[in-house]
């Protein structure tokens, strides 16, 4: 079934991508490669998926089922928060700013039963409805991996870039935190291959003679 559910996301993605005309999603205008709006004049759904998945042709139910993370059918409270990028590492979101969000969004789309479920979302933007942009910025809710290559690398670097080249912050930052990963994995494996020394366990756990 979750299987089932992403790839039709992916069909219609490249269903949508292959519309020769302006469509309605989310309550705007589809847009090709041939006529993309400058960022100020897109809604917060449009930006989102240009900024963080470089897509730029999409409808209600592809938008859903990229960000129906469990593939269940319907949006959760976690899954409308990690959208908006508060579940990030860095987000600086409190407990009540982020029930504000939910609130905000599930109030708007008319969710119930706690979730929003496909038909709910598609009647809403049927009926010209958006996704508000509730000042949390474009949504960030990749890996650090992912937002790294989305944000950075393809942006001032490419597949021919020298070592040398990935210079930048944000480059000695993600390599270094590649470093400590790896530190951290040999020192697991260090301590996986040490014998069980007896006389560091508790003599409560030790074999009584």
């Amino acid at each position: 079934m979750a299987s089932t559910r992403a790839l039709l996301a992916l069909l219609a993605l490249a269903l949508a991508a292959l519309a020769p005309t302006p469509a309605a999603a989310h309550g705007t205008a589809h847009y090709g490669d041939d006529a993309q709006p400058p960022a100020a004049e897109l809604h917060w759904a449009e930006r989102h998926m240009r900024e963080e998945h470089h897509i730029y042709n999409f409808d209600a139910g592809a938008f859903f089922h990229l960000h129906d993370f469990d593939n269940s059918g319907t949006w959760t409270r976690d899954e409308v928060l990690r959208t908006y990028g508060l579940e990030q590492p860095d987000s600086t979101a409190d407990d009540a700013a982020k029930e504000k969000v939910w609130k905000a969004v599930s109030d708007l789309v008319g969710g119930r039963f706690g979730g929003i479920t496909l038909a709910e979302f598609q009647a809403f933007s049927r009926s010209g409805g958006t996704l508000p942009d509730l000042g949390w910025g474009p949504g960030h809710h990749g890996d650090a991996e992912y937002e790294y290559e989305i944000h950075h690398y393809e942006k001032y670097h490419n597949e021919d870039s020298t070592e040398a080249e990935l210079n930048h912050p944000e480059d000695i930052e993600h390599f270094k935190m590649h470093d400590q990963e790896e530190d951290e994995a040999m020192a697991q494996a260090v301590l996986e291959l040490k014998p069980i020394i007896e006389q560091n366990i508790p003599l409560k756990f030790r074999p009584q003679a």
